[in-house]
């Protein structure tokens, strides 16, 4: 009784047709979404739970994309009744309009419902006449001053989930499935009231759109054409304290929204009007927002699909002329229909855009901010590979100009440089190769040196034709370049600007391990100086991060491996002399199963683990004791020996599971999740999390890395005691329990028509010479993904199979203050097998 409550105290059932209601004492799975036209069209979702229907206001309706988030506003519990009611409520009384039974069927929860609902992430299968598959309800923070609980509907990849380009299920299905009207034809019927009761309290999901004629400090003036953007100040560190607000720092073109009665402009830092070169989804989107006039300040990005903004992945769509990917995330509002709002507190703007934009995931988003100290919000993006936060004080003003207001705190060092000149291509005619950079210093061009990896192949022949037609005879650096630095260089006017990652400087002022991330067209080159503040190169480690060091010469070392993103031969040789000192103990000292891809991997592509010819000579050859042929095998055993790998276009790494000093007893255990057709992720981390509650139960201590494939890898360190044959029965005894616990999920045959909508649990990796993808290797896919360790705390929907890449490891792993498989050696145990007759070990 006391769940309806609530429900019962806002209505006068006297006067509205719908059920009074009694809590149910037999427990059901009920499930409905009603179609709800009140003050704004919404859709109620319903589910059964304890004799009552939890109900969530869903204010744009479900949607059947995978992953796009809708707001789901918590409101009081309703009647078992009331799941079957169509009608109309009267005007005045509380969620007056009209109601139809838009889908109804039965829902399953994915796990304890009440644990999920208090956890805040409810995960279940709805079994409707309109709506299947599994979806998730997750609570978002509450927010000082907000009276409801705010939660985001999201429907899980399956067979029942569309593409963005597919038909909306909310217009293709409009009708009640009850009776078969649609909205307008229930509209119409008569209440069945005689008189009102007076104004109710309304719980619509929306609130009330800001009125800034009523808000203090706000200031009565014309919409001005365009206002100087407020810069950050760059820090080594983020403040501290209550008086900062924390947000994400994007990685796209800042820009200035400005709309006035339906015409939208969108303007860059400087003033700039590129309101065409987006297309017209954003400002069609724009022009949608409730709002007479206004100027928006934002960030105008393209997300890949791990999630995080990508300023090459925009360069790139630009390029394409494509814009279905472009998003732009507000965050802050300066001028709002007939007021100037720079006067008021950083937290009023935000909360007055944040009523304007929504928090529902569209072309146009609202910046969400973190109140966590501001070292936390930073150690967390950087671990996620991402570029940085910007910490902006809550009470301050808007002020036009750089200040101390906003501080940007970065994970990885990066900045504007003038292109001064380039290098041919040594692989492909009319492209550069590679760009010559500076910075200005007392009004002279100062050279950094040289960036070689970034460029796709389209992008490396239009910046060819682009510098070509600014050739110059002499170089327009301020002092005379070395021999080695003026090598194959043709000279430009110094007019472009081009944005660069890269790991440290050096001694002599050049940059390290450059990537080049794109153009700024919206920044001039005489603005460009160089950047006195921000991140801490890490501290240099043997063999890893003092790069360079290598003594492999690569030839044509622009060769581009991943075109899509850029990664040249150069770009993966710098990868992994970052990473050198983690992929170490599991490459070195072991036979290798090699991807070589000599033209990248749009080129033909072949497994090699015996030598060819032109081998380097820092690569070892080792025999296997049991290979009659006594053909060699490879292995190294120094970064050297993984240069050399690159050099011979080894884009994946596969090694043994022992070592060539054991062959025969192996050191850890691999059980591979691959996720057939139509399997969610979510599905792939609750295998995992039951693989490893089986491997602890054996005595073992598994790790966790994702595959940079589709799916995720267990493993478990071992003491070489127990021989391969030992191993491989162990762990197909794991994979064919589970497979028969629970056989809609999982398989452990490799036959691919019984593994739609299932995960194989591979167990074929523990045998002598099956090999399987080290960690840190990266893959011979688009995307440049790399097999990557993770903590098990880790593990969630926020961090996919291929997440982190040859571009944002090495910033995860700088940021790392504690690496998670660190003390993977030290956890290894010997397998417990099974005693033979006669007292004998297996």
């Amino acid at each position: 009784m006391a769940g309806l409550a609530t429900y019962r105290t806002k209505r006068n059932f006297e006067v509205t047709p719908e059920p009074k209601g009694h809590k149910a004492r037999a427990a059901g799975n009920a499930y409905v979404i009603q179609k709800h036209a009140a003050r704004r069209l919404h859709y109620d979702l319903r589910l059964e739970l304890d004799g009552i229907l939890k109900s969530w206001a869903v204010t744009r309706g479900p949607s059947l994309v995978p992953g796009e988030k809708r707001l789901a506003v918590e409101v009081e519990d309703h009647p078992l009744e009331y799941g079957d009611f169509e009608g109309t409520i009267p005007k005045g009384e509380y969620g007056g309009g009209t109601v139809i039974v838009w889908d109804r069927g039965t829902w399953t929860p994915i796990g304890d419902p009440e644990k999920g609902l208090a956890k805040g992430h409810l995960e279940f299968e709805l079994h409707g006449e309109k709506l299947s598959g599994r979806w998730h309800l997750i609570r978002m923070a509450h927010r000082p001053g907000e009276k409801r609980n705010n939660w985001l509907l999201i429907k899980g990849e399956d067979e029942a989930a569309r593409p963005e380009d597919a038909p909306d299920i909310l217009k293709e299905r409009p009708e009640s499935v009850k009776t078969g009207r649609v909205v307008e034809e229930v509209s119409g019927e008569a209440p069945g009231w005689s008189s009102k009761t007076g104004k109710i309290e309304r719980d619509e999901p929306e609130e009330e759109l800001p009125d800034p004629s009523k808000i203090k400090g706000a200031k009565k003036a014309s919409l001005p054409d365009f206002i100087e953007p407020a810069l950050a100040t760059l820090e080594t560190k983020p403040p501290s304290g209550a008086g900062w607000l924390h947000e994400i720092k994007f990685d796209g073109y800042r820009l200035e929204a400005r709309i006035e009665a339906g015409r939208v402009k969108l303007l860059t830092r400087s003033g700039l009007d590129w309101t065409k070169k987006f297309g017209p989804e954003i400002i069609e989107a724009l022009r949608d927002l409730p709002v007479g006039t206004a100027l928006i300040d934002g960030e105008l990005v393209v997300e890949t699909e791990a999630g995080a903004s990508d300023f090459s992945a925009l360069q790139a769509d630009l390029s394409a002329r494509r814009t279905d990917r472009f998003a732009f995330y507000a965050f802050d509002l300066l001028y709002l229909d007939g007021y100037d709002l720079r006067a008021l507190p950083l937290t009023k703007r935000k909360k007055m855009l944040e009523e304007i934009v929504g928090t529902v995931a569209g072309k146009i988003r609202y910046s969400s901010d973190f109140e966590a100290e501001g070292g936390v919000v930073l150690q967390s993006a950087c671990r996620l590979g991402l570029e940085g936060i910007v910490s902006k004080r809550r009470d301050a003003p808007y002020r036009s100009g750089r200040s101390r207001d906003w501080i940007k705190a970065k994970c990885i060092l990066r900045q504007e440089f003038v292109i001064g000149g380039y290098v041919p291509s040594s692989t492909s005619r009319k492209a550069i190769g590679s760009l010559v950079l500076g910075y200005y210093e007392d009004g002279k061009l100062k050279h950094v040196g040289r960036v070689g990896t970034g460029f796709t192949a389209t992008l490396a022949e239009d910046l060819y034709r682009r510098l070509e037609r600014i050739r110059e005879p002499s170089s327009p650096f301020a002092e005379r370049l070395t021999a080695e630095e003026a090598r194959g260089v043709r000279y430009v006017r110094p007019v472009d600007v081009a944005e660069v990652e890269f790991r440290s400087w050096t001694a002599g002022g050049n940059i390290r391990h450059a990537s080049f991330r794109g153009l700024r067209e919206d920044k001039p080159a005489e603005s460009v100086v160089r950047e006195t503040s921000g991140v801490r190169p890490p501290p240099a480690t043997e063999g890893s991060l003092r790069a360079g060091e290598t003594k492999v010469r690569l030839t044509h070392p622009d060769r581009i491996y991943w075109p899509g993103e850029g990664v040249t031969k150069q770009g993966l040789a710098d990868y992994y002399t970052q990473v050198w000192s983690h992929i170490e103990p599991f490459v070195a000292g072991r036979a290798l199963a090699l991807v070589r891809c000599p033209e990248g991997i749009d080129g033909n592509s072949f497994f090699q683990k015996h030598a060819w010819k032109g081998l380097d000579r820092n690569i070892v050859l080792v025999k296997d004791p049991k290979d009659k042929s006594g053909e060699s095998l490879i292995s190294i055993d120094s970064l050297d020996g993984l240069i050399g790998l690159v050099q011979g276009a080894a884009l994946e790494i596969h090694p043994w599971g022992s070592t060539v000093k054991d062959w025969e007893r192996p050191d850890m255990i691999i059980m591979d999740l691959d996720p057939g057709e139509g399997v969610a992720w979510n599905a792939v981390i609750d295998a995992a999390l039951e693989v490893r509650e089986r491997l602890d139960a054996a005595g073992l201590h598994p790790f966790l890395k994702t595959s940079g494939g589709k799916g995720l890898h267990v493993v478990a360190p071992l003491e070489p005691k127990a021989n391969w044959t030992a191993v491989k029965a162990f762990t197909k005894s794991i994979a064919d329990a589970m497979a028969a616990d629970s056989p809609k999920r999982y398989v452990s045959t490799i036959t691919k028509s019984k593994r739609r909508g299932k995960i194989l649990i591979d167990y074929l990796r523990n045998q002598r010479g099956a090999t399987a993808i080290a960690p840190y290797s990266t893959r011979a896919r688009p995307g440049a993904a790399v097999s990557a360790p993770l903590g098990w705390e880790e593990l969630s929907p926020d961090i996919g199979p291929a997440y982190f890449t040859v571009l944002n490891m090495p910033t995860r792993l700088a940021a790392l203050r504690d690496d998670p498989w660190e003390s993977f050696w030290d956890a290894a145990v010997p397998l417990k097998t099974p005693k033979k007759r006669g007292g004998k070990t297996s």
